[in-house]
């Protein structure tokens, strides 16, 4: 989230696409209710079914799914067609000024530089036109035909109304609807907020889905403002956390991407990863990246990282050429390629595309080890449970073992909400005799890999000396406390740190309060940058508890700590003209005290004076919001429909040489997995149950109660069709699978038409299968495809191709 939680209900209008709030997230949901009753606030959905958000909205529209893009891009070019746009905003605040290379270009659907046979972007033609010194060009009349505004402007121009509705389905006055809403925010107090989730980033197209959204509220002025926002809702309780802390297989902590095998030394790795400021005076945060780099390998390596061996450098893992993601993982699993698999808090058979490829991945395995306080379905792979697991499992010889933890509420911690607010909780009961944390776990299993590698490294003494220099200075090596990993995140002075007028800022092993403190030198630590500040020499910040709101905003900035630097709206700087007037006096975040800008939220700007030339965006190099994205997105600097790689339609109206995403990532094992809508002729597409939390629940009687049998929700017409009626059991049936449950015909989802053609959806909820204490079902993922976004290879679970028929019970 740009915003955060309580402040949705300072919004003049709530847009929930690619999500469901008041089913999903049923406690967050209320700051949208709270818009509504008491700001007056209109509440719009777009979604393929009329769920339970749009029950409680003023405005509902469905969507085909996988067509957001065409939707959403229809609407700039409303915006941009009759001048609905924040003017002075989209002037100074975003790139609209900027002149793009006269080599870029866009034609019969791939931009510039597309290479056929690698199915890879040469992105060098995405860039802006310089001058002799390095700066980007800007013409501020916006006249030049190569600006950025002018560029998007015909690039939109294709999405028609009628286009829009022939690709996604939603009738054209009820997109034009939607038009005239949000286009009601462009004045300078309105403000908008989308809330999305898994409905936009479970397709190959997903990044972008984001950024077509990003981009609207930056023509409305949007962004920074209170109100309005990109707001992403996170599913679980700290999967912001896990995004903050790095666990990716390319990313390190705080968002510093993983070295590859081609990154031969740090300084060759920070040439390449620390942008350029492209625009006079302009604060660019990135370019800190050696300091906050460094930091971070001085908390991993301590004594063992010092300046003569690039602090530690060469100890990171590197990332192998084409990169490492658990599409690739699997694909080595499923070749025998790999002999064991950690499995730590997840359940991939339930959670990944393709189930049943992902058992016979675990199944060429010599061992899986699985870290879990419960059951899962994956520790139980191995067992026939008749049609849902239907496995010889005399045949599997995977040894698994299980190393039962602790639960959340079994432990102290913090827990980063979708608000980016770092809250502390404590331990409310004892874990059973066994059970350990997972700290505990990794740190007896550093242990006896230590001591094995001492005995014999089998020829590869840089895995001995990678665990030897890990740094594990805890009170109790076997038992690390969450205090002390929550002040490595935070970091400490390794030396007494002065600033530059020689005054003392911190003394050696005093706690770090910002990460401005950090340096490139060795003398800081720091394991996450932007976690800086979260605990410090005045204590544990996360553990704040005062709710006192004088500005009656909802910023609360004495409950718990939100990153970065306690702020709670991102780019707040941008919530006010140039001079420091306020868009929205009523909400003003920030005012100039003649030393810095700290008002109502913690200033993301600095101490530049009104009417500085330093703009409000200082994490972007331009200072700038983008509408046009240089090299940062690998499928293209504007958005672009494309449909998904299994298409209803067959086609792509706006060019029927290019249907799918060219840069979209299918493994050539998983090409011959996809189906035909000959085969396949309709939508099927997931979504969460309030009364399910995925594997948790299930072994819930209470949840088990309210949602006991497995369930799929067609039309009435569909029905009719395929003479099913309501409660009939069904078969869904993919290339890949398929799945047995009760029919639900409802009118909350209906066919559309797209391309001429009606299509038709089916809702599959994802909370079944064969373990805990409820009734057994299928996983919704036995149908899913193995195709995953180019940019974060996040699999497309919301639109697959699936058939129906009516069984015996």
């Amino acid at each position: 989230m740009t915003n955060h939680w309580v402040d949705i209900k300072n919004a003049d209008l709530v847009i929930v696409m690619g999500g469901n709030a008041a089913e999903a997230h049923p406690v967050g949901f209320r700051w949208a209710v709270e818009a509504k009753t008491h700001n007056n606030a209109k509440i719009m959905v777009v979604d393929p079914r009329f769920n339970r958000t749009a029950a409680v909205a003023d405005i509902y529209m469905p969507i085909r799914p996988g067509t957001d893009i065409a939707f959403l891009s229809g609407v700039i070019r409303y915006l941009l067609e009759n001048d609905h746009i924040h003017h002075e905003y989209v002037k100074h605040y975003t790139n609209a000024t900027f002149l793009v290379n006269e080599d870029f270009d866009f034609n019969e659907g791939l931009f510039t530089g597309y290479d056929e046979a690698t199915r890879r972007y040469d992105r060098s033609t995405w860039s802006y036109q310089l001058d002799e010194n390095g700066q980007a060009k800007r013409d501020m009349t916006m006249q030049d035909p190569r600006c950025v505004i002018n560029l998007l402007k015909q690039h939109v121009a294709r999405y028609t109304p009628e286009m829009v509705e022939r690709i996604t389905g939603t009738p054209q006055q009820e997109h034009l609807k939607f038009c005239e809403e949000i286009a009601k925010t462009a004045a300078p107090e309105k403000a908008a907020t989308f809330l999305y989730a898994l409905g936009w980033t479970q397709h190959t197209v997903g990044s972008q889905n984001i950024r077509t959204m990003a981009m609207i509220q930056l023509l409305l002025g949007n962004i920074g403002v209170s109100g309005g926002g990109v707001n992403a809702l996170r599913g679980h309780s700290n999967v912001q956390g896990i995004t903050d802390l790095g666990l990716f297989p390319h990313m390190l902590p705080a968002y510093i991407p993983l070295p590859t095998e081609n990154d031969l030394s740090l300084d060759s790795f920070l040439a390449r990863i620390t942008p350029k400021t492209l625009l006079k005076d302009q604060t660019n945060y990135w370019q800190n990246t050696p300091k906050f780099m460094v930091s971070m390998l001085k908390s991993f390596f301590a004594d063992k990282a010092s300046a003569e061996n690039g602090f530690g450098y060469d100890y990171l893992p590197k990332l192998p050429t084409g990169g490492m993601d658990q599409f690739r993982y699997i694909e080595e699993m499923y070749q025998g390629n790999v002999n064991g698999f950690f499995c730590q808090g997840m359940n991939p058979i339930a959670s990944y595309p393709n189930s049943a490829k992902i058992i016979k991945a675990l199944s060429n395995l010599k061992y899986l080890v699985i870290c879990d306080p419960l059951i899962t379905d994956t520790s139980e792979f191995w067992k026939n449970y008749g049609e849902f697991n239907d496995v010889k499992t005399e045949e599997i010889q995977t040894e698994v073992f299980r190393l039962p933890t602790t639960c959340f509420a079994e432990e102290d911690g913090s827990i980063a909400n979708s608000g980016r607010w770092l809250q502390w909780h404590w331990k409310a009961s004892e874990p059973p005799a066994e059970a350990k944390t997972d700290g505990e776990i990794l740190s007896e299993l550093r242990q006896e890999l230590l001591h094995l590698y001492q005995q014999d490294d089998g020829g590869r003494p840089i895995l001995r000396e990678q665990l030897e220099a890990m740094s594990w200075n805890y009170a109790n090596p076997l038992e690390p406390k969450a205090e002390e990993v929550a002040k490595e995140n935070n970091g400490y002075a390794l030396a007494d740190l002065y600033d530059s007028n020689g005054n003392l800022v911190l003394k050696k092993g005093q706690l770090l309060s910002s990460f401005a403190q950090m340096r490139d030198d060795g003398t800081t630590s720091g394991a996450c940058w932007i976690y800086a500040g979260q605990w410090t020499e005045r204590g544990n910040q996360m553990a704040n508890r005062d709710n006192s709101d004088p500005s009656n905003l909802g910023n609360t900035l004495g409950w718990a700590f939100a990153w970065p630097l306690n702020r709670r709206i991102i780019y707040n700087r941008a919530s006010a003209d140039l001079a420091g007037n306020p868009w929205n006096p009523k909400r003003q975040l920030i005012k100039w005290n003649g030393k810095n800008w700290n008002y109502i939220d913690i200033a993301d700007y600095g101490t530049a004076p009104p009417n500085s030339t330093t703009l409000p965006f200082i994490m972007q190099p331009e200072g700038t919001g983008c509408l046009f994205v240089r090299e940062r997105m690998v499928d293209g600097p504007f958005p672009e429909h494309y449909e998904p790689v299994e298409t209803p339609i067959g086609t792509n109206p706006l060019h029927p040489q290019v249907i799918s995403s060219p840069v979209a990532r299918v493994l050539p094992s998983d090409k011959m997995d996809l189906g035909t809508s000959a085969e396949f002729p309709y939508v099927g597409t997931t979504y969460r149950l309030t009364e399910h939390f995925h594997y948790w629940t299930k072994n819930v009687l209470l949840n088990v109660i309210a949602q006991p049998e497995q369930f799929v929700e067609i039309s009435e017409r569909l029905a009719e069709e395929k003479g099913i009626n309501h409660g009939d059991t069904v078969k869904v049936i993919s290339k890949r699978g398929y799945i047995k449950a009760v029919a639900v015909v409802t009118k909350r989802i209906r066919p559309l038409m797209s391309d001429g053609k009606p299509i038709h959806t089916i809702g599959i909820p994802i909370h079944w299968g064969f373990s805990g204490i409820s009734k057994k079902g299928f996983f919704a993922n036995n149908l899913t495809v193995r195709a995953g976004d180019a940019n974060t290879q996040t699999p497309e679970s919301k639109c697959m191709l699936v058939n129906i028929e009516k069984v015996e019970a």
